[in-house]
């Protein structure tokens, strides 16, 4: 058999053991080790000794929010370290731009700057006469000026969200949560183009980092939808050749509807056509519903059982009734979705738990894969109902770092042990995935994995140290776990014949603790071809 090509002289981490060269023939694995090395092929690519894994996936990103945010003003803590300097950076982009023009920002964290949240008269001074938008890292919350709150309709705030006042009862310009859809009017829907360009440039950039396979965890609609076309959007990405990377999206539940059809049949909550879950190809297709249950830890939106540290009374809301969560979850269920649903705070999480048993109960079904995104702060007892129920937990281990010195904030010391686990989801007997939440924090996956082993804050604060894993664990994770939590797991996720050419090419075993700080990508393969190389 002439084979399409061999990639040899590696260190190819395959579940039949550690192979020295691997084979493709149409976009697949064909061959390993000998078997391979034996074939004649087209082309042969000698790997100098590299260590070859599975392309890593991240079953939690946002591609298009990132690749836009590409353009819009850096806020974080490596531009900026307090809110003085935010305004002295809204300031300079101000200078650049004529006026009457949308000035939007990125990545700003209060709990990493010195002052707090920007307001909105800070903004005003600095960029008077510009409209000005700046966009929380965690997404779930904005800081507008004057000239946008003259705008907006605060009568009329969406449950789920509220306009932060000061002492005095003025808005301070601080929209949380399902407020920000007061901006709808001025901002949405995103042109299809620039979401096409925001593809493009995100995919790129994720080969850089071996990553091969994305779930976008919101399109069409919400908190982070861009538009209503946002599916077309990806197809024309496609299309042009600018989607880099297999992309699964999930669908926000507000673009679902009742569909006309026969008293026997199971769709009736879907897409038009009866589109859900599944529906597409190797290259795109659809995922799960995406439901938001609460909001954020570092923003103290996340609904929880008692009070945030250090702040009475606080407890934080739901996005959405609660009984309204459990009748879509159990409306997206009964139509065959596999449902993720964003639950960060211990009382969301308990919510939709109950959510997730009363929908089984009553419609049976089986391998139904429905996920907790994120299920953030999660006490011993609920865990149990976590492996019960057959759930697959989103977490991100790259939270701990970057914003890990917030959560310890928000929780204090007697909850840090709940924060984000890992290793009890692995002890419970359940499938965990590896994701970023991109633009939240870097998702570059090897920085993702060292933060899984680790486990240390920013300051160097241990959180969670239980939760550890080991290098290969997290590998795992970031690869056949992400597949899995997809439906992908009989073609990606692992290096044995007959599974999607997908490989990241690292210069050195990722599964050593000891290269965790230096490994680094030489090269990203899709489909068996080399799309990316180091230079």
């Amino acid at each position: 058999m002439r084979v399409d090509a061999v990639f040899e002289n590696a260190q190819v981490l395959a579940p039949s053991g550690r192979e020295d060269a691997l084979a493709v023939l149409h976009g697949r694995i064909v061959a390993l080790g000998a078997d391979a090395v034996a074939l004649t092929a087209r082309r042969r690519v000698d790997l100098g000794g590299a260590t070859v894994v599975p392309g890593f996936h991240d079953a939690h990103n946002h591609m298009a929010w990132f690749g836009m945010a590409l353009d819009e003003l850096p806020l974080d803590a490596a531009h900026c370290a307090s809110v003085e300097e935010v305004y002295d950076a809204v300031a300079r982009r101000a200078a650049t731009q004529p006026p009457g023009t949308w000035i939007v920002g990125s990545g700003y964290d209060q709990n990493k700057l010195a002052g707090g949240h920007p307001t909105r008269h800070g903004l005003d001074r600095a960029a008077p006469g510009h409209p000005v938008r700046l966009k929380h890292t965690s997404g779930h919350m904005s800081v507008v000026n004057s000239a946008v709150l003259d705008q907006l309709d605060l009568a009329t705030v969406p449950v789920g969200g509220d306009v932060v006042r000061d002492e005095h009862g003025s808005p301070t310009g601080l929209l949380r949560e399902q407020a920000q859809l007061l901006l709808r009017p001025l901002i949405y829907p995103t042109p299809i183009d620039t979401v096409v360009r925001a593809i493009d440039r995100a995919s790129a950039h994720y080969l850089t980092e071996g990553i091969t396979s994305v779930q976008e965890a919101g399109v069409g609609g919400g908190l982070v939808g861009e538009t209503p076309c946002e599916v077309a959007a990806y197809q024309r990405a496609r299309d042009a050749g600018v989607l880099r990377v297999r992309g699964t999206l999930m669908v926000a539940a507000s673009v679902l509807h009742e569909v006309e059809h026969a008293d026997s049949d199971d769709v009736a909550y879907s897409l038009d056509l009866g589109l859900r879950t599944g529906f597409g190809d190797d290259w795109l297709r659809l995922g799960a519903v995406k439901i938001f249950a609460d909001g954020s830890l570092i923003g103290r939106t996340a609904a929880m059982h008692d009070d945030f540290a250090g702040d009475p009374g606080n407890r934080g809301y739901f996005q959405v009734p609660e009984d309204e969560l459990a009748e879509t979850i159990r409306r997206a269920h009964a139509a065959g979705w596999q449902v993720a649903t964003h639950a960060i705070g211990d009382r969301a999480i308990s919510c939709v738990l109950d959510a997730y048993a009363a929908a089984l109960a009553e419609r049976p079904r089986a391998d139904h894969r429905h996920r907790i995104e994120h299920c953030g702060v999660l006490p011993p007892g609920e865990l149990r109902r976590v492996a019960e129920l057959g759930l697959v937990p989103v977490p991100q281990g790259r939270f701990v770092n970057e914003i890990g010195d917030g959560m310890r904030a928000a929780l204090g010391p007697e909850r840090e042990d709940w924060c984000y686990r890992l290793r009890s989801f692995l002890d419970a007997g359940c499938v965990l995935p590896g994701s970023s939440d991109r633009p939240v924090v870097n998702g570059a996956p090897l920085l993702g994995i060292a933060d899984m082993v680790r486990r240390r804050t920013a300051e160097g604060h241990p959180l969670g140290a239980a939760e550890r894993l080991t290098p290969a664990e997290a590998l795992r994770a970031y690869t056949e776990g992400s597949a899995y939590a997809a439906f992908r797991e009989r073609d990606l996720g692992t290096l044995a014949p007959g599974m999607l050419a997908d490989l990241a090419i690292l210069s050195a075993d990722p599964t050593d603790e000891a290269n965790l700080d230096t490994v680094r990508v030489l090269g990203t393969v899709v489909g068996g071809e080399l799309v990316y190389e180091a230079s």
